[in-house]
């Protein structure tokens, strides 16, 4: 059932935060327990799930295996990914494939009934279950968005933003919230024995990204100043293909389109990832994306030609992309698509067990605000949805087994004093400092300076929405100066070999990157990034 952002005068022990695959995913695994979930925009929007084209990766085809599956994940981790998390999600794929065919999700089929499947990068079968080729999230967040309203023990609220969470002696409490796109509204706190964080990633943080305006590492950045553990957060996993048409977001171009055989080539007409790669257009994707991204460097530019791949048939087959591509005036059948890369999937986020528990009593994170270990340096294509579902269910189930606390009495709004309207130039500059400094190629220099800027506007921000912002860049910034090698999609231009001694996760917290910004010292000279 639906409610309006005014009927908060009751408290269910359990409230998720964030309306994409995780949150419904779990408030439907969670029925008939009494669940609030928390969307600041209309259910069904805002949320990345639902721009997924790609779809679900899944070893449910004859000959394939969960265990090839994990192979495949660890194989492009760049030796961080936990082994024991990769395989347990892999064989707990198909299972949750029939969970959401029971939720109505209409995966593609084979002449046989059978789940039609494709191949993506770096997988080693074709294993990808999609929905009319490109438009799987879309169609797995429409459906369960029916089936969450369909349910009487979940209670939704949309409009409502989580802007704070609240603690006490080490403990979730509750949220503090405030009605969306209108930062003078008075704050509201809602009490919870339980808080799921399902609130997605940060790709909003950067210029160029193909994630909606809502990922902008809100969930990350609350988690992180209530004292949670954060895992990996360095690792931002840049798309390859984004339509470069001057939209913002960026329109994607799926992987999909090269699982078909579609290829990349400059404005000559070369390709080019056959030089730096024996899988070419199907390497990891942080090889291809600084392929394309050195191609644009190099004044060549950088296109997607699936011309000869699928012609005319590239409306039937990618319709989504297709439509994309037509409201930019391109014709992908008979031509090129501009394309490069942007800020796309975090593999970094909230660190939490095998059962989704944060480093937090009572907080529980699922989806692209947690980090689980399974994608390592460099997620594998089509894996992150599986991921959201997985351990959605298994944070359900967690919570479901669990005897939870009385919720603490709220009283006041711990961070009320700051309101406002988030400045549209200082948000501007964070994100054209996140892709000059802390984007596809990183560099020492410029990651000092973008650490001493966010740490600064971290503190100074009057407005929560800027200051949470902030906070996210910073913990991305900093780990990233820390980190001095390149592995995975992590790549400093001067540090540019992988060293053997670096091959562990990283385990962060705000104040271990604020304590780095502080190190650093004031810079003598700030490069300001420019802004268009």
């Amino acid at each position: 059932m639906t409610s309006n952002i005014h009927d908060l005068t009751r408290t269910d022990d359990v409230v998720i935060v964030g309306g994409g695959l995780a949150g419904l995913f779990c408030a439907l695994k969670l029925a008939p327990r009494p669940v609030t979930l928390i969307s600041a925009a209309p259910l069904g929007q805002g949320a990345s799930s639902a721009w997924a084209q790609g779809g679900i990766a899944a070893a449910v085809a004859d000959g394939d295996t969960p265990e090839a599956h994990a192979a495949d994940t660890i194989a492009v981790g760049g030796g961080l990914v936990d082994e024991a998390v990769a395989l347990g999600i892999a064989r707990e794929a198909a299972p949750r494939i029939h969970d959401l065919l029971s939720h109505g999700v209409p995966f593609d089929r084979d002449l046989e009934g059978k789940l039609a499947v494709g191949r993506e990068a770096a997988h080693s079968a074709r294993r990808i279950v999609h929905v009319r080729g490109d438009g799987a999230g879309a169609a797995i967040i429409a459906a369960l968005s029916e089936a969450v309203r369909r349910t009487p023990s979940i209670r939704v609220i949309e409009g409502l933003v989580a802007e704070a969470l609240l603690t006490g002696d080490g403990v979730v409490a509750g949220l503090q919230l405030r009605e969306a796109g209108n930062p003078s509204a008075r704050p509201i706190l809602l009490a919870a024995r339980a808080v799921v964080l399902a609130t997605g990633g940060i790709g909003h943080l950067y210029a160029v990204t193909t994630n909606p305006v809502e990922a902008s590492g809100s969930g990350l950045a609350i988690a992180a100043r209530a004292g949670a553990v954060i895992a990996d957060p360095e690792f931002v996993q840049f798309h390859p293909t984004a339509i470069m048409t001057g939209g913002d977001p960026a329109p994607l171009a799926t992987e999909a389109l090269r699982g078909e055989s579609a290829t990349l080539i400059n404005g000559n007409g070369e390709r080019f990832m056959a030089a730096r790669h024996p899988l070419a257009e199907l390497a990891p994707r942080d090889i291809v994306a600084r392929g394309v991204f050195a191609e644009i460097v190099a004044g060549r530019g950088a296109f997607l030609d699936a011309r000869q791949a699928l012609g005319a048939h590239f409306a039937d087959k990618f319709p989504t992309v297709h439509a994309s591509c037509i409201a930019a005036g391109i014709d992908p059948a008979t031509q090129a698509i501009p394309i490069a890369p942007a800020a796309h999937y975090h593999m970094g986020g909230v660190a939490v067990d095998s059962r989704g528990r944060a480093s937090i009593d009572g907080l529980w994170a699922g989806g692209e605000v947690s980090s689980t270990g399974a994608h390592g340096a460099n997620r594998l294509a089509s894996n992150s949805l599986l991921e959201a579902v997985v351990y959605a269910a298994r944070i359900a189930d967690d919570i479901a087994g669990r005897a939870l606390p009385a919720p603490a009495r709220l009283r006041d709004a711990p961070v009320a004093s700051r309101s406002g309207t988030p400045d549209a130039a200082a948000v501007k500059r964070l994100r054209a400092m996140m892709s000059a400094h802390v984007g596809v190629v990183r560099e020492g220099d410029g990651l000092s300076e973008a650490v001493h800027h966010f740490a600064a506007l971290e503190r100074e921000a009057t407005s929560i929405a800027l200051r949470n912002m902030a906070t996210s860049a910073l913990l991305v910034a900093a780990s990233a100066w820390s980190r001095r090698e390149s592995r995975g999609a992590h790549f400093r231009s001067d540090h540019p070999a992988d060293m053997p001694a670096l091959a562990q996760r990283t385990m962060t917290t705000l104040a271990a990157a604020r304590e780095i910004a502080e190190s650093l010292g004031s810079p003598s000279r700030m490069k300001q990034p420019m802004i268009a």
